[in-house]
C-alpha cells in the first residue's frame, strides 16, 4: 500500500469520527432545524466518499467489505445534488452506514490507521 491510499485512509476514518461526534445527542429531528448539523455531517460524507475516490483500485479491490462505489456516490450526490438532499438519507447514512464503514476501516492493519 501506498503512502496517498494511507493518507486517505486515514481521511476516511478520521471523517467518519467527526460524523459519529456530530451526531452524538442530536436526533433525526435535529436535522430539520439546525443547518449547521446538516453541513458538519453534509461536509464529513462527503470528505469520505472523496477519499475513497482517490485510493487506488489495488486497496478497493483488496478490501471488497468497504462499501466503496457508496461511498464514492453519496459524495456525489450531497455535492452535487446539495439542494435535493433527504434529510431522512442524511441521517441513516451517519447513524447506520457511517458507523459500519468505521468498523471495517479500522479493522484494517494498523499501518493504515497511523500515517
Amino acid at each position: 500500500m501506498n503512502e496517498s491510499d494511507r493518507v486517505r485512509l486515514r481521511h476516511m476514518l478520521d471523517a467518519s469520527r467527526e460524523v459519529q461526534d456530530f451526531v452524538k445527542g442530536a436526533s433525526r429531528e435535529s436535522l430539520d432545524t439546525d443547518l449547521k448539523l446538516v453541513r458538519a455531517l453534509s461536509m464529513s460524507i462527503g470528505i469520505i466518499g472523496e477519499a475513497a475516490n482517490n485510493v487506488s483500485q489495488e486497496v478497493c479491490e483488496a478490501n471488497p467489505q468497504i462499501p466503496w462505489r457508496s461511498a464514492i456516490a453519496m459524495r456525489h450526490f450531497l455535492f452535487h445534488a446539495y439542494y435535493k438532499v433527504d434529510l431522512n438519507v442524511l441521517w441513516v447514512t451517519a447513524t447506520d452506514n457511517v458507523p459500519a464503514l468505521m468498523a471495517e476501516l479500522e479493522r484494517l492493519p494498523s499501518d493504515n490507521q497511523d500515517k
